[in-house]
C-alpha cells in the first residue's frame, strides 16, 4: 500500500554531484536534500568539501556531473539571479568594510539588495542589528568591532532582504563559547521565522541539539544523511542501559536473563544491552529480588558524536582518518545547547 505521508518540500536538492578543479576532486557523488523550515548541517573534517558545496548551492560554481536544484530551480542558469536574491549567505571568513560603521555597510548592502536608502531599508537595517544585538555599535568602524561582533554584523547583513534560505559556512569560527553559542541559539530563532537553514560545521557539538538534518562528509561524498534520530536507529540500533548499585555481585545474576543480550561490569556499575528497553522492568526486578541496592538507572542516548563516528566506521574511514571516539556515557536528550546556554 503506498504511503499517503506527503515528502517534505525541498529548498536544496543537490543529487550525485561531482566538481573537479584540475586533479582535484573536490566532490564526489554529493548528495544534498534540505526540507523547508529546518536546519540542514553538512558535518566533516575540514577538507570535506563543505564550502565548495555551499558554493554550487548559490551558483558561484557548475557541478560536472549531476544535479543542484535551489528552490527548484538551477542557480547556474538564467534563474540564479533570483536564487541568489531568496538566499542570505554568510561565509567562513565574512568581507566587511573595516574602515566604515557597521551602519554603513549595511546600509551599502542593503542597496545591493535593491531596498534603496532610508525609508524601509533603514528599518530593515535596524531589525536586522537589532535580531543579532549590534545595534548598540552599528556607529563604531568594524575595524574595531571584535570576532564575534563581526559575526554578528555578517548575520545581520545576510537577512536584511529576509531571504527564505540562509547558507552559514562555520558561523561560530573564531568566537568564544559565550558568543558561540548566542549565536546558535539566533540561528535556531532563524527556523522559528519560517526560513530554511544549511550550515557548515566541523564542530560536533555545534551542531548538538541544533540540527534537524545532518549529511556527514568526507572526501566531497555524502556518507550518509538524515535525521539524527534516524541515523541514530541506522547506525546504533542497539539498546543500552547504564546501572549503577552499591555492590558488584548482584550484577552478576543478569547473566543469561531473557533479553539481555550483553553485559559489561566495571566496578559497581553495569552496561547492559538489551533487545528493547521493555526489558528494563524485568531487569530491575531480578536485581532487587538478588538483594541489589540500585543507585541509578540511565538509559543511553546516542548523542551526534556517537553517530559521526559510527557513520564513519561503517562507511570504512581509514584509521588516519577516524580518531577514536569517547567511551560511552549516560546522557540526557534534551538540546546540549539549550543547556549551555542556562
Amino acid at each position: 500500500m503506498e504511503s499517503t505521508t506527503a515528502s517534505p518540500e525541498l529548498i536544496v536538492d543537490v543529487q550525485n554531484v561531482h566538481r573537479s578543479f584540475g586533479d582535484v576532486h573536490a566532490l564526489n557523488d554529493l548528495t544534498i536534500k534540505v526540507p523547508k523550515g529546518s536546519i540542514s548541517v553538512l558535518l566533516g573534517p575540514n577538507g570535506a568539501g563543505k564550502t565548495t558545496a555551499i558554493r554550487m548551492i548559490t551558483g558561484a560554481l557548475g557541478p560536472d556531473v549531476g544535479t543542484a536544484r535551489v528552490f527548484g530551480l538551477d542557480p547556474v542558469s538564467n534563474d540564479g539571479e533570483e536564487v541568489r536574491r531568496r538566499c542570505g549567505v554568510v561565509s567562513a571568513k565574512p568581507s566587511l568594510y573595516d574602515r566604515l560603521s557597521g551602519w554603513d555597510n549595511l546600509r551599502y548592502s542593503a542597496e545591493l539588495y535593491g531596498l534603496g536608502r532610508g525609508g524601509n531599508a533603514d528599518v530593515a537595517i535596524r531589525e536586522a542589528a537589532a535580531k543579532f544585538a549590534i545595534e548598540h555599535a552599528l556607529d563604531q568602524e568594524v575595524g574595531g568591532y571584535s570576532t564575534g561582533m563581526k559575526t554578528r554584523l555578517a548575520l545581520s547583513r545576510a537577512i536584511l532582504h529576509d531571504p527564505e534560505l540562509l547558507l552559514l559556512d562555520e558561523p561560530t569560527s573564531g568566537l568564544d563559547p559565550e558568543s558561540a553559542v548566542a549565536v546558535l541559539e539566533l540561528i535556531r530563532n532563524m527556523t522559528g521565522e519560517g526560513r530554511t537553514v544549511l550550515m557548515c560545521t566541523h564542530l560536533l557539538l555545534e551542531a548538538e541539539g541544533l540540527a534537524d538534518e545532518v549529511v556527514i562528509m568526507q572526501h566531497g561524498t555524502s556518507l550518509e544523511w538524515g535525521t539524527p534520530a534516524d541515523l541514530a536507529d541506522r547506525y546504533l540500533p542497539e539498546k543500552r542501559i547504564h546501572i549503577a548499585t552499591t555492590l558488584p555481585e548482584h550484577l552478576a545474576s543478569l547473566q543469561g536473563m531473557p533479553g539481555v543480550d550483553s553485559f559489561d561490569v566495571a566496578d559497581t556499575n553495569a552496561v547492559v544491552e538489551v533487545k528493547s528497553l521493555d526489558a528494563v522492568p524485568d531487569i530491575i526486578n531480578r536485581l532487587v529480588a538478588a538483594g541489589a541496592l540500585i543507585t541509578s538507572v540511565t538509559p543511553f542516548v546516542p548523542n551526534l558524536e556517537d553517530i559521526y563516528f559510527a557513520v564513519r566506521r561503517d562507511k570504512g574511514s581509514s584509521a588516519d582518518e577516524l580518531p577514536p571516539p569517547a567511551a560511552p556515557t549516560a546522557r540526557p536528550s534534551r538540546s546540549r545547547v539549550a543547556e549551555m546556554a542556562r
